[in-house]
């Protein structure tokens, strides 16, 4: 750990010029994790005694978003979708990643009429849902731009759409210019990975108005908050420039500990950014909020 370089990259320049252009009266942030069923939080993040069928409620009145995984496993019923956005409820956003399917079965060709179930039925989230990420199979590198670029122009101009890319390739020389001029041409934005072993994937590059950030923890090393607290600043610079929306969603390898880095993350954001974020609450022993 001690050899890696965990400092965020540079602003680019182009940001504070399309940031320029945004509207700022309305800036919201969004805080979440990649999963709200842990058992091991019962006691500890939901209250003592939550059963499992509760815990979308309880994870709801922690945080106001989800990185929803478990699309990219299965295209849920329509029902299903209705009852999570009305468990969460109002204010709260889902952010469905596409099936592994179309992805990384297919690689993005062939799969139109997967596609279309998918957007149909995530479209029952209606007001609660937040970006799509969609992410190609980690083997398609630059030279399947075409690809991408392909199967994004036949998505509905209104999806919010991020993208994740993993191939070493896309960052070999910085970001890939083509890869940051077709995301402008079709408002997608580029999700920022922050991984101890992916620094490349740190590009910072915006490209539409908005952040999704994936931090990847190393179980609350102290480096964890250091990371935090330079994150911090960043946010503060792209509120100040008029980011409108964020979102920034908290991985840990044992997946336990996410909450405990949230909870850090948005009391900083408070105190350094000036907000107003509600403060995830935690359970000591005897159920006591804390």
């Amino acid at each position: 750990m001690k050899s890696i370089n965990l400092s965020l990259p540079p602003e680019p320049v182009a940001n504070k010029a399309l940031l320029a252009k945004s509207n700022k009266k309305e800036q919201k942030i969004y805080v979440g994790c990649p999963e709200w069923g842990k058992k091991e939080w019962v006691g500890k993040f939901y209250p003592s005694g939550t059963q499992e069928k509760d815990f979308l409620y309880a994870y709801a009145r922690l945080f106001n978003c989800i990185e929803l995984n478990t699309t990219y496993y299965q295209i849920p019923a329509v029902a299903q979708v209705q009852k999570w956005r009305a468990t969460a409820g109002p204010g709260f956003k889902f952010c469905p990643k596409f099936p592994q399917f179309i992805t990384h079965v297919q690689r993005l060709t062939n799969c139109m009429a997967e596609t279309i179930a998918f957007i149909n039925a995530i479209s029952a989230f209606e007001d609660s849902l937040g970006p799509l990420f969609l992410m190609p199979h980690p083997q398609m590198g630059p030279n399947a731009l075409g690809i991408i670029e392909k199967f994004i122009a036949k998505l509905p101009a209104d999806l919010d759409l991020f993208l994740e890319l993993r191939h070493p390739l896309w960052f070999a020389n910085g970001l890939n210019k083509q890869l940051y001029d077709m995301a402008r041409h079709y408002d997608v934005g580029l999700i920022i990975t922050d991984a101890a072993g992916r620094r490349d994937c740190v590009h910072m590059y915006l490209t539409k108005p908005e952040a999704f950030i994936r931090f990847v923890g190393n179980e609350l090393h102290p480096t964890d908050y250091a990371r935090i607290d330079e994150w911090v600043n960043r946010i503060k610079l792209w509120l100040d420039e008029g980011l409108p929306s964020l979102y920034f969603f908290m991985h840990q390898h044992n997946r336990v500990d996410a909450p405990v880095l949230n909870k850090y993350l948005v009391e900083k954001l408070n105190e350094v950014c000036h907000l107003h974020l509600p403060v995830p609450q935690m359970h000591d022993a005897q159920g006591v909020l804390f």
